[in-house]
């Protein structure tokens, strides 16, 4: 994902303050371990998730409060014509337990 240059304070304040109803998605959805890294170089934010189960938050996209998120984030974020955030899936390279 990309952030605006300029708006890594707002970035850090909006996550701080994550809608409850948000976080209590994530939760049920199984993701129980969730980390956003920024490259300041480059303005690109890395998302690392543990979830239980099959999916993730990229598969919660269709239900209206990730939405709503998505729509909120839009003027500090690359995004496409939905407001979903542009991201690049990454293949892994190394993994170790």
């Amino acid at each position: 994902m990309f952030l605006k240059p300029g708006f890594k304070d707002e970035y850090k304040r909006r996550h701080a303050a994550l809608w409850p109803e948000m976080r209590q998605l994530l939760h049920d959805g199984g993701v129980y371990d969730y980390s956003i890294y920024l490259d300041e170089d480059t303005n690109t934010l890395f998302a690392f998730q543990k979830t239980r189960g099959e999916g993730g938050s990229q598969d919660m996209g269709n239900l209206e409060i990730v939405q709503r998120w998505w729509a909120y984030m839009a003027d500090i974020m690359e995004t496409n014509p939905d407001n979903s955030p542009i991201s690049i899936p990454l293949p892994e390279m190394f993994h170790m337990d």
